[in-house]
């Protein structure tokens, strides 16, 4: 007899929201990870709601919406490391009306901007501090009997004899374990300065030397980024972290004086033709959840209810 109804493979934000949503909906969870959430490449992200390098898609918008309600709601109600930032994005591509995206948020709102910018948008993304909120995702799924296994497969077919449905939420590691060569890195690249007050989130994903953003938190202010799509490199880079800095005092010039206090590196999982959500043609019972990119935090919630509709539906 298998110790859970249901396992997931994989402990980053997919994964373990993956697993307390499954498990809201009774079943019996074991989640089977290499690493501890702690070190999963979630903790690296500024993890605040923006659906970055996804594609226009119907299932993606309604994931990102569901997601974006989720995240208010905790906010609302005081979960650990959750907070609604007002946000401010800059434009500088020919502006032909709101993003496809708008609509998920609720609350977009668009104004005139001098150049180089062709406008500014203003809406609530709700964010989490990662290592906070994992470690809270991790105890609701263990006070309500679920479990935390480290544990490192070979194959995911070895997780059979934990449950008889595995859910794949492996990220980065999908590409070895579905066998699925569109699994990608792009690799991120974020400083981490003091925060001296500021509160508002601060984008120009369109900066001709790189994305830019701002992303304050409680005691540091995310500074980024890099989006570099098929590097596996992640040793730091001291050039490329002072670029990134200076582009980001230019759009923030408050951050001028504060102190750097670190730097993180981490590999988005990305993936060719967005993300993987769907049970296994080879193998109806195992359920794929992976590829999400930069976009993991943003559409988390939302993936998590189909992805248990397809687990609990094997």
């Amino acid at each position: 007899m298998t110790e859970a109804d249901v396992v997931v493979v994989g402990a980053g934000v997919v994964g373990m929201t993956t697993a307390l949503t499954l498990q809201r909906r009774g079943a019996r969870v074991t989640v089977l990870t290499a690493h501890d959430p702690a070190d999963t490449v979630s903790t690296v992200a500024a993890a605040v709601w923006y659906p970055s390098h996804t594609e226009e898609d119907p299932r993606v918008l309604r994931w990102a919406r569901d997601t974006h309600a989720e995240l208010r709601r905790q906010a609302s109600d005081g979960v650990p490391g959750v907070v609604d930032r007002p946000t401010r994005m800059w434009l500088r591509r020919p502006f032909a009306g709101p993003p496809w995206w708008a609509d998920a948020c609720g609350d977009l709102v668009v104004e005139p901007a001098a150049p180089p910018y062709t406008a500014l948008l203003r809406f609530t993304a709700p964010s989490a501090e990662m290592t906070t909120y994992l470690a809270w995702l991790r105890e609701r799924l263990e006070t309500g009997g679920g479990r935390v296994v480290r544990r490192t497969l070979g194959a995911l077919a070895e997780a059979y004899d934990v449950a008889p449905v595995v859910v794949n939420a492996t990220g980065l590691a999908a590409g070895r374990l579905a066998e699925d060569p569109a699994v990608y890195p792009a690799r991120g690249h974020v400083v981490l300065v003091a925060n001296t007050g500021l509160t508002v989130s601060v984008r120009d994903e369109d900066h001709p030397a790189g994305v830019t953003y701002v992303h304050p938190r409680r005691h540091d202010v995310v500074l980024g980024g890099t989006y570099e799509e098929g590097v596996w490199q992640t040793s730091p880079d001291p050039e490329e972290a002072a670029a990134i800095r200076r582009r980001c005092v230019a759009l923030v010039p408050q951050l001028a004086d504060a102190p750097v206090l670190g730097e993180r590196i981490g590999l988005r999982p990305a993936r060719h033709g967005g993300p993987r959500v769907e049970i296994d043609p080879a193998d109806g019972r195992l359920v794929h959840a992976y590829g999400h990119g930069g976009a993991g935090v943003t559409l988390s919630w939302g993936c998590a209810a189909e992805t248990a509709d397809l687990a609990l539906s094997v």
